[in-house]
């Protein structure tokens, strides 16, 4: 008989069931919830009402994220995976994500849509989570840590032709699509009793008061009209997180390629009375219940079936640490512990071995240990007595070693992992800060150059407007008795444009040679004067420039 614990770790609660497998028969020796502060403390209380010290443990992945990519069926293994991880690299690429943080698993199913190719279902899971949750079991044998979105469907009898949907309502939402007896997608849904719970709690100040009191509540349906309103005075804290599951499972529904004929609801919020009714009138033509463990009628013990609903999913990760479910997606790490622990069936870390190690160690060493006690050792059974034991203790002096070096080097590892993650944070926010610094810099630039270009400008202005009114000046100083200044015009920036007349070529010559020489204008030139037959004055256009500084 084969035993596993299954353990369901969220925030603030684990839920647990020890499961046993002899053969096809299935049994849950115990289960149960627990409502914790320190997880270690809750941890060790599971370990010891459930005594399982030495058996093996089965966990949840927490946050896990799931993609699909499509590949031709005709490529090798090889081939797909390293497909497969270049499709992964590149959305880590997009999202500003460091692949080597991940672990990941992926299993292959038929493709609906095109027959020529397969679909991956991809499950990555930050190692850091893992880690932290694999430590807080350090002392116990964890063997087995999955997605619950796969796992939830080992709990169900699998039929023929049909096509189904599991909505697993715990923390998250995860749902699961199952067409043919083989899962084809998992979608993962916010929204989950975690938000619910932490509603009640924040009235109640106890997350278990408010996971009693959702047991407690009853949901309004269409053929209940007549509940009383105190016992639903909790609706306002529940129904908009199952509203908009319920809506986001329709949409999965109205999707599928695949015809959905039923919905199956399980997780923490499956305890609410009537939740499959209010599934049933949104989803409609499909069949919606409660999903119950398949193999539940063979426990003798008179248990409401309900308090076994409570617990679906750690039966289902107690069924995958017992060889049920889909392979593949086991994201624990064997160790050399594990591999001598299985090979020696000697708990390490333990008093004593297990009933027949000895013998099955020496099966393993091709030995006959068997030696009949009642009769005086021969000289060659006392000697391979004596080699055997000294086998032994140095297997057991070994593994000690290299369960410490092992341990050493998980430890290192972990820091590893934990300060490369760390320092990447630490990047990211250096080009961040980088990003706004050189953002701030072209804005200070842009209003530098702006301030500068408005206070030449303004210089600009100030000087011509105190250029006219010297150069007006300097004329009426400069000016040669006889000429006369018919105008004086800016025509364009700095450009001066005087138009005069005399009696003489001399005089306008006079006033030419002023204007230059004294530095009224720069750049000057005029013609050579055009006498007038009406009057008899020559008249003369001189240019030039503003002197300007």
């Amino acid at each position: 008989m084969s035993t596993c614990l299954g353990l369901y770790i969220e925030d603030n609660v684990i839920k647990y069931a020890k499961v046993s497998k002899d053969n096809d028969i299935i049994k849950i020796d115990s289960f149960g919830i627990k409502f914790y502060d320190k997880i270690n403390e809750a941890i060790s209380q599971v370990i010891e009402e459930t005594y399982s010290y030495k058996i093996p443990i089965s966990i949840n992945l927490s946050n896990e994220n799931y993609n699909y990519f499509y590949l031709f069926s005709m490529l090798n293994k090889k081939d797909m995976q390293n497909v497969i991880n270049t499709e992964f690299e590149s959305i880590c690429y997009d999202n500003g994500l460091n692949k080597d943080a991940f672990e990941t698993r992926y299993v292959l199913v038929n493709n609906i849509e095109d027959k020529e190719k397969v679909k991956a279902i991809h499950i990555s899971a930050n190692k850091a989570d893992l880690a932290k949750k694999t430590q807080y079991l350090d002392s116990y044998r964890v063997t087995t840590a999955s997605p619950i979105g796969i796992a939830i469907t080992n709990i169900i009898e699998h039929q023929d032709n049909e096509n189904y949907l599991v909505v697993n309502i715990e923390d998250r939402t995860t749902v699961t699509t199952v067409v043919d007896k083989k899962i084809t997608d998992v979608k993962v849904i916010d929204d989950g009793t975690s938000q619910i719970l932490s509603k009640i709690n924040a009235k109640e100040n106890s997350y278990l008061k408010a996971y009693e009191i959702c047991k407690n509540t009853t949901i309004y349906t269409s053929e209940g009209k007549d509940l009383q309103y105190e016992e639903n005075d909790y609706l306002d804290d529940i129904m908009p997180t199952l509203y908009n599951i319920v809506g986001e499972v329709r949409k999965i529904s109205n999707e599928s390629l695949n015809k959905i004929e039923k919905v199956y609801i399980t997780g923490t919020a499956s305890v609410i009375n009537n939740i499959d009714i209010y599934f049933q009138e949104y989803l409609q033509d499909i069949k919606c219940e409660i999903l119950k463990p398949y193999f539940i009628n063979n426990t003798k013990a008179k248990i409401n079936i309900k308090d076994y609903i409570e617990v679906n999913s750690p039966i289902a990760l107690a069924l995958q640490g017992l060889g049920e479910g889909l392979n593949g997606v086991n994201f624990k790490k064997e160790t050399l512990k594990d591999k001598i622990s299985e090979i020696m069936k000697i708990e390490i870390g333990g008093s004593k071995p297990k009933s027949g190690a000895i013998s099955k160690l020496g099966s393993k060493l091709n030995m006959d240990l068997s030696f009949d006690f009642k009769e005086r050792l021969t000289a060659f059974e006392r000697t391979l007595l004596r080699t055997s034991l000294g086998l032994l203790m140095l297997i057991i002096v070994y593994t000690g070693i290299s369960i410490f070096l092992n341990n050493s080097m998980n430890k290192k590892e972990e820091e590893i992992l934990n300060a490369t993650l760390q320092v990447n944070s630490q990047i990211k926010q250096i080009s961040e800060d980088d990003t706004n610094i050189k953002a701030k810099t072209a804005k200070y630039v842009s209003m530098t150059q702006r301030l500068t270009d408005l206070n030449a400008k303004t210089q600009d202005k100030n000087k011509r407007k105190n250029a006219i009114p010297t150069l007006l000046n300097q004329i009426m100083f400069s000016i040669p008795k006889g000429v006369q200044i018919t105008s004086i015009q800016n025509t364009s920036g700095t450009k001066i444009v005087i138009n005069a007349q005399a009696n003489t070529y001399d005089q306008l010559g006079y006033l030419k040679a002023s204007i230059k020489n004294y530095g009224i204008l720069t750049n000057v030139i005029s013609d050579s004067g055009e006498k007038q037959t009406q009057d008899g004055l020559i008249k003369t256009t001189i240019e030039g420039d503003l002197p300007i500084e």
